[in-house]
């Protein structure tokens, strides 16, 4: 059995990990940071130039017609670049609702636009600082129209349209849950950009008030297609925090044997070498994970629900003791402005955040798990 990626695979990451090193040095999400615009547009155009947005969109589509696993790697070096692009949003989310649920008349309509980076995609679901369920959403869907808000919306504020979760009635089942595409230019559609920890990837609070909505598969379906969409999106987003976990404990590293204190190198000192330990051990069994939930993924297994929440807890707990550890092995000065520490510390929050916290992936896990053993 094989556990690691094929050669062509390995190519593609190592040509990724080139084109983000050069194209995306971490002054790049720094000026995104700073004000300079929601996105970087020169970043973005090169990798429409790469063809990355159309990975796993089929060649039919306008497509490379590759796979997960393709996007896996992909998704590995953006965490480690903090590429501040709306690329999650569009591939992981978006892209992936319409592979899954889209009829043949939307994906001919969406997927050859989103492949060549013409239309920016997101997915709506979030209604504040509560647990999404289909008891607490509020946001309606009759008629074909849409009303409620949505906060904070990944992208929301560049994105062209978004597949929003909404109730058809209230009856709190999730059977009342039904997907929507909704264009974000419409009349019907108003915006604001909001503040969050991670400025280099934009979020909106979007609001619709009888905004046109396109059904996107069966009305009765929207919340078991809105879990399945996240559960693949978890193990991408699982990708990106292994790659910045990764990075951190590079930085803490190169740090601990370049910085000389009582005539000796820090990372000589036990303290700091249980520190580099710990994150390389979280890091490792964040990434053994990820692997399992591309496995599954790539190969839509039944045990994705359980690869996903696992992969989505390690990754979580390993990029978030990493960005928190980088900071202390640089002591004083990682506190500070001019060091990066605080970008991938920033990164490892907001990516904890992005498909629901780890409390509710603990939650899905131990429920797929006591149904696998009941079946």
């Amino acid at each position: 059995m094989n556990f690691d990626f094929s050669d062509d695979q390995k190519f593609l990451k190592d040509q990724a990990n080139k084109f983000l090193t050069e194209q995306c040095p971490t002054a790049v999400p720094r000026g995104v940071l700073e004000g300079e615009g929601a996105f970087d547009a020169k970043l973005w155009d090169g990798i429409k130039e790469q063809g990355w947005l159309g990975v796993t969109i089929p060649e039919e589509f306008g497509g490379l017609g590759l796979g997960h696993l393709e996007l896996c790697v992909i998704a590995e070096e953006m965490g480690r670049a903090l590429a501040p692009v709306p690329f999650s949003s569009t591939v992981y989310l978006a892209a992936e609702a319409l592979l899954l649920a889209g009829s043949d008349e939307q994906k001919q309509t969406y997927l050859p636009k989103i492949a060549s980076g013409e239309l920016i995609g997101t997915f709506a679901l979030a209604e504040g600082a509560k647990v999404p369920t289909p008891q607490s959403l509020e946001t309606k869907l009759a008629g074909g129209k849409l009303s409620g808000t949505k906060i904070p919306v990944p992208d929301g504020d560049v994105a062209d349209f978004a597949v929003v979760a909404a109730v058809t009635d209230s009856a709190g089942e999730a059977s009342s849950v039904a997907l929507s595409i909704v264009d974000l230019t419409d009349k019907g559609v108003s915006r604001e950009a909001v503040k969050t920890i991670d400025p280099s990837r934009s979020h909106a609070a979007v609001t619709f008030d009888g905004a046109e909505a396109d059904a996107l598969g069966a009305v009765d379906a929207g919340w078991s297609l809105t879990r399945a969409v996240f559960d693949r999106a978890a193990v991408l987003f699982a990708f990106e925090q292994v790659g910045g976990a990764d990075r951190c404990l590079e930085m803490a590293k190169e740090y601990a044997t370049g910085r000389y204190a009582f005539g000796r190198q820090i990372g000589s000192f036990q303290a700091i070498k249980h520190k580099l330990a710990d994150m390389y051990i979280k890091n490792q069994l964040a990434r053994s994970n990820a692997y399992y939930g591309a496995w599954a993924l790539s190969t839509d297994a039944p045990e994705l629900p359980i690869a996903a929440a696992g992969a989505r807890i390690s990754a979580t707990e390993a990029f978030d003791y990493a960005s928190k550890e980088t900071i202390q092995t640089h002591g004083g000065i990682g506190f500070t402005w001019e060091m990066d520490c605080h970008l991938f510390l920033r990164r490892a929050k907001l990516l904890s955040l992005c498909v629901g916290g780890a409390r509710g992936w603990k939650d899905r896990l131990i429920a797929a798990l006591e149904r696998r053993n009941v079946a």
